[in-house]
C-alpha cells in the first residue's frame, strides 16, 4: 500500500468519507427521459457481436481466462440485456485449465443462418491460436463441441453468410513482411460449412485506413448489393477506432470510407470518461433502422477502468456522398450522427420499452446449477464447489492453488458492473492452520484481495485481509474472533475498496486498509488487461491437501446509487 504521504492516498480516504469525487452531472440513469444510459452492458463485456432472429437480438462478448466461456446476452429492445448462458461451457473441450491471465477466449463473433447460430473465436495459451466454430439450434444451448478451423491464423474471426449460398470466414493476420510492429492485415477465405474447413484461394482485403495498425475485429455485411467491411483499429487502448471500406464483390479490392475512422474517440482529450471506443458490429433493425454495439472504457482519474472493457449502444443512418463531382457516389454508415462519438445517453431505439433502473443480484444458492452470472477463473479440472450436500447452500471447497498463482484455486465470481456498488455474505467455515476462506476481490491472479477466515500462526481464528500481487500474498490485517460463523462485506467507492465483517449481521466492522483500487485496474498508462474485476467466494489450503469445505448461505451484489459516474476527470 502507497505510504500515508502519498496523494494518492489521501484521495483513497477522502473517498470512503464521501467528501470528494460527487459524481458528474449528466450521467444519470435515464429512465424518465425517454432515453438509455451507456453503456447498455456494464462491467466486464468486451468485443461485442451481434445478432437479430426476429424480434430478439443476441451478443457474445470475449471472456479470456474465465469460465463458462463466451456469455451470450439477450435482449428485446438493445438496452435491456440478460445473460442467459455461455457458448463454451464443457470444460473438458475447453483447454482453459491452465491458461494464463489475459489469454483465454478472445473477440468472438456471432450469427445465424437457417435455424442455427454459430460463434466463432479463437483461443489463445501461451501464444499459441486455435479458431473454432461452436453452434447451436438454442442460443440458450446446449452448444456444440468446438469445430477447430485447422488452416486458420491470426485471431478475431467473423462468419459471413452470403444470398448465393457460400459462406466466408475472415480473419486478422500478421504479415509476413510488416513495415512496423503491431501491423495486421484482413483476409478472406470461403468456409466448407458441412466439414468445417477453409477452401479455396485466401485474399487479403484490407488494412484500414492506418496503414494495418492493429487491424483487427472485422465483420462483412452486404447492402443493396454492394459488401461493407467493418474493422476495428489502432489497438485497444487510447486511439482504438472504427473504419469501413465497400466492395462490389465480397473478395474486393476494397475502397476506404474518406471520412473514415467512422467512430473514435482518439481526438478526445486522455481525460474524456468514455475511452478505447472500437471493435463495432451492425445490427439492422425490422424497421430498416441500424445500430452498432462497440466496447469501451469509462475510466477513473483519466486511467483507470476497473470494470474493464464494457459494450456500448450507438444509432446509425446510411448517407451517400454529396459531392456533386463524384460520378459514382458511395454509401457509408454514419455512427452517433449527432455528435461523431459515443453518448452518455441517446434516445431509446423502442421509446415503449424503457430501460431498465441497475438491480440488485442475490443468490440464495437454491437451485441445482449455479447462475449463469457465476464464472470461475479457469475451466475447473475437477468440481471444486456443489449446490447439493447442503439444501440452500453453495459449498466451496479448497484447493492448494491460490490467487498470485496461474494454477488451479476455488474462486467463483460476478463481474463488478458498478463503480459504486455493496457486496455481501455469510459463511460456515472451521478452518484448520493452513485452510482460508471468504470474499475476494479479483482483476487477474497478481491482482486480487482477499478477506478470509483463517487461522493465524497462534492457532487463533482471525479474519484475514490479504494482498496478491507478483511477489505473492501480503497480509495486510488479521483480527481475532472466536465464531466460525461470519457476515463479510466489500464496498466499492470509485478507485476506493473496503472490507467489512460482522457476527451478526447488524453491526460491522472495516477491517483491513481502504484498498486502492488502481491496483485492480487495467491502467491504460501501464498497459492494458483486457479484464475486469470480479468479486466473489475464495477458499485455499495454501499447497496442502484438504477435506475441509465453507458453505455459504447467500450471496449479494448491489448497486449504491442510479447517478452512475461515467468517469472521473483528473485535476489538472
Amino acid at each position: 500500500m502507497p505510504s500515508m504521504k502519498s496523494p494518492f492516498l489521501a484521495l483513497l480516504m477522502s473517498l470512503a468519507s464521501g467528501l470528494a469525487f460527487a459524481m458528474p452531472a449528466g450521467h444519470e440513469y435515464a429512465a424518465a427521459s425517454g432515453k438509455f444510459s451507456n453503456p447498455v452492458i456494464p462491467g466486464f463485456a468486451p468485443d461485442p457481436s451481434i445478432v437479430r432472429v426476429g424480434q430478439d437480438f443476441y451478443l457474445v462478448s470475449s471472456s479470456f481466462e474465465y469460465f463458462p466461456a463466451l456469455p451470450i446476452y439477450k435482449s428485446r429492445d438493445l438496452v435491456n440485456w440478460t445473460l442467459i448462458g455461455h457458448a463454451l461451457s464443457d470444460p473438458n473441450v475447453s483447454g482453459l485449465h491452465m491458461v494464463e491471465s489475459s489469454g483465454g477466449v478472445q473477440a468472438a463473433t456471432i450469427r445465424y443462418h437457417q435455424g442455427t447460430f454459430y460463434v466463432v473465436t479463437t483461443r489463445i495459451v501461451d501464444g499459441k491460436m486455435a479458431s473454432f466454430i461452436v453452434t447451436a439450434r438454442n442460443p440458450e444451448g446446449p452448444w456444440s463441441a468446438p469445430k477447430i478451423i485447422t488452416d486458420a491464423v491470426g485471431i478475431d474471426p467473423s462468419l459471413f453468410f452470403d444470398d448465393d449460398g457460400r459462406v466466408w470466414y475472415t480473419a486478422n493476420w500478421i504479415p509476413p513482411d510488416p513495415e512496423f510492429d503491431g501491423q495486421a492485415e484482413i483476409w478472406l477465405q470461403e468456409l466448407d460449412l458441412k466439414r468445417f474447413v477453409l477452401k479455396g484461394p485466401r485474399h487479403f482485403i484490407g488494412r484500414g485506413c492506418c496503414q494495418g495498425v492493429w487491424a483487427e475485429g472485422p465483420h462483412i455485411y452486404k447492402r443493396n448489393g454492394r459488401y461493407y467491411l467493418l474493422i476495428a483499429e489502432g489497438g485497444t487502448s487510447y486511439e482504438h477506432a472504427v473504419s469501413i471500406s465497400v466492395a462490389d464483390t465480397i473478395t474486393g479490392p476494397y475502397k476506404n470510407n474518406p471520412r473514415n475512422p467512422v467512430l473514435t474517440h482518439r481526438n478526445l482529450s486522455y481525460d474524456h470518461p468514455i475511452t478505447g471506443i472500437g471493435h463495432a458490429d451492425l445490427v439492422e433493425l425490422d424497421d430498416g433502422r441500424w445500430y452498432a454495439v462497440a466496447l469501451g472504457w469509462r475510466l477513473l482519474d483519466g486511467r483507470h477502468g476497473i470494470l474493464g472493457r464494457e459494450t456500448f449502444l450507438v444509432p446509425v443512418l446510411w448517407e451517400s456522398e454529396r459531392e456533386w463531382w463524384k460520378e459514382n457516389k458511395q454509401t457509408f454508415p454514419v455512427f452517433s450522427p449527432d455528435s461523431g462519438k459515443v453518448e452518455s445517453h441517446f434516445p431509446l431505439p423502442f421509446p415503449a420499452l424503457p430501460q431498465a433502473a441497475p438491480a440488485e443480484f442475490r443468490d440464495e444458492f437454491n437451485t441445482t446449477a449455479l447462475n449463469p452470472e457465476w464464472t470461475f477463473r479457469r475451466a475447473p479440472i475437477r468440481p471444486f464447489h456443489n449446490l447439493r450436500d447442503n439444501t440452500g447452500e453453495l459449498r466451496l471447497f479448497p484447493q492448494p492453488g491460490a490467487f498470485a498463482e496461474r494454477t488451479q484455486y476455488s474462486f467463483v465470481g460476478i463481474r463488478q458492473r458498478h463503480f459504486q456498488f455493496e457486496s455481501s455474505t455469510v459463511m460456515a467455515f472451521s478452518p484448520e492452520h493452513h485452510e482460508e476462506a471468504g470474499l475476494a476481490i479479483v482483476q487477474k491472479d497478481n491482482a486480487a484481495y482477499a478477506m478470509t477466515l483463517a487461522k493465524s500462526v497462534s492457532g487463533k481464528n482471525v479474519i484475514r485481509v490479504s494482498q496478491m500481487t507478483e511477489a505473492g500474498p501480503t497480509i495486510l490485517s488479521e483480527q481475532a474472533i472466536s465464531e466460525t460463523k461470519v457476515f463479510l462485506k466489500v464496498t466499492g467507492n470509485a478507485l476506493a475498496y473496503q472490507f467489512y465483517f460482522s457476527l451478526d449481521g447488524k453491526s460491522w466492522l472495516a477491517t483491513g486498509p481502504v484498498i486502492d483500487g488502481s491496483t485492480l485496474s487495467p491502467a491504460v498508462l501501464r498497459g492494458f488487461n483486457y479484464t475486469g474485476v470480479f468479486i466473489g467466494l475464495y477458499a485455499t489450503s495454501n499447497g496442502l491437501k484438504s477435506d475441509n469445505y465453507a458453505d455459504f448461505e447467500w450471496f449479494t451484489y448491489s448497486p449504491r446509487s442510479t447517478k452512475e459516474t461515467l468517469g472521473l476527470r483528473r485535476t489538472q
